[in-house]
């Protein structure tokens, strides 16, 4: 890569704050060239300028994302906007021939990511689906175990990201007309992750419902992926005071069971940085047993450091030198296509076959 990707963040609030703009000036620097980091926050806009210019000194900021469009220190702009937005600000983006990061949920249909990914393709731009949690030390661990064949088989897969947070706050994120609720924040992860082990479902069945008092958007998501020859169970609360384990993975050759969710998320709101000592560590190691031979051993097993900064570098290496993306187009039309359903499931009650729509 022969320069730092500059980047354009638009939106500072917590998602621009806390998982993008550290994330981005924390990148590293590339082999071969210690002295050029994969990307840094070129540009923000933003209507907190003097919170942004605080945390950035260097970056220029600008009202707008024509601001951003507009200026040549930016190749790159991140869609860190309230959900409802992102796909008419994602969509003017690649219209006017700038690569483009897209929080998740990327849109709130599969038909508008499929126009994002229609407009990538013809302007000859990156649409990057931030899917950053396959960078969980967790999952990533997990990913291991189940391509080694440790586990054998997989038969069953239950991941959970549950909270407590019995009081509705007063924010768009509990908001069901702007994109609130847990599927569209926390399901985008959950099905990602899902995807990205085992492929296209078969099926979606689903229950999706409000339970904590004046809730207005959804803040109970139970999903059942099927699959010929498994089960995956993925769930949000917000009202799980005594958390269950992260992940629950069920095997011809034995058992998973991981405890607690990565601690990147944390670190980054306490300000703790991307290469600096401890990002990414902590994580609790999960419990393996597991036939070895025909003999059951039960061993812990240590959980791999979390690493977002993984996510930029690829987006860096996309652009810089045509690398393909780990997240494609296609992934996040499939995670709205399984969206979609898990509505409709909930509303009739049935499962639904799930039907590939191409990208």
């Amino acid at each position: 890569m022969a320069s730092t990707l500059k980047i354009g963040l638009m939106g500072y609030g917590f998602a621009g704050a806390t998982f993008h703009a550290p994330v981005i000036d924390h990148c590293g620097a590339p082999a071969g060239a210690p002295d050029t980091p994969y990307a840094r926050v070129a540009a923000i806009a933003t209507s907190q300028p003097d919170h942004a210019l605080a945390d950035y000194p260097n970056a220029q900021i600008v009202a707008d994302l024509d601001g951003l469009i507009a200026s040549r220190n930016v190749e790159c702009i991140v869609i860190a906007t309230p959900n409802d937005t992102h796909y008419a600000l994602a969509a003017k983006v690649l219209a006017a021939g700038k690569h483009v990061v897209v929080d998740k949920p990327v849109t709130l249909t599969s038909e508008e990511s499929r126009t994002l990914a229609r407009l990538a393709w013809e302007h000859g731009v990156l649409f990057a689906p931030f899917h950053n949690r396959r960078w969980d030390g967790d999952f990533m661990t997990l990913r291991e175990l189940i391509e080694s064949g440790t586990l054998g088989r997989v038969v069953h897969f239950e991941s959970h990201f549950d909270r407590f947070r019995p009081q509705v706050r007063q924010r768009w994120r509990e908001e069901a007309l702007r994109g609130g609720g847990l599927l569209f924040d926390l399901g985008p992860h959950l099905i990602d992750q899902a995807l990205t082990l085992f492929g296209a479902p078969e099926s979606v069945f689903a229950t999706v419902k409000q339970h904590r008092d004046q809730a207005s958007a959804p803040d109970y998501v139970h999903l059942l992926l099927g699959y010929a020859d498994k089960e995956v169970v993925l769930h949000a609360s917000a009202l799980t005071a005594i958390e269950p384990p992260r992940f629950i993975v069920h095997g011809t050759r034995g058992s998973y069971v991981k405890a607690g969710l990565d601690t990147q998320e944390d670190q980054l709101k306490a300000g703790l940085r991307p290469g600096q000592a401890g990002f990414g560590g902590g994580n609790a190691a999960g419990t393996l047993r597991a036939l070895e031979g025909e003999r059951e051993v039960e061993r812990a097993v240590p959980t791999r450091d979390g690493a977002y900064v993984e996510f930029y570098r690829a987006v860096a290496d996309a652009i810089a030198r045509g690398t393909p993306f780990p997240v494609s187009a296609q992934d996040a039309v499939d995670v709205m296509t399984i969206i979609e359903l898990a509505n409709e499931s909930a509303a009739e009650g049935k499962r639904l076959p799930f039907v590939r729509v191409p990208a």
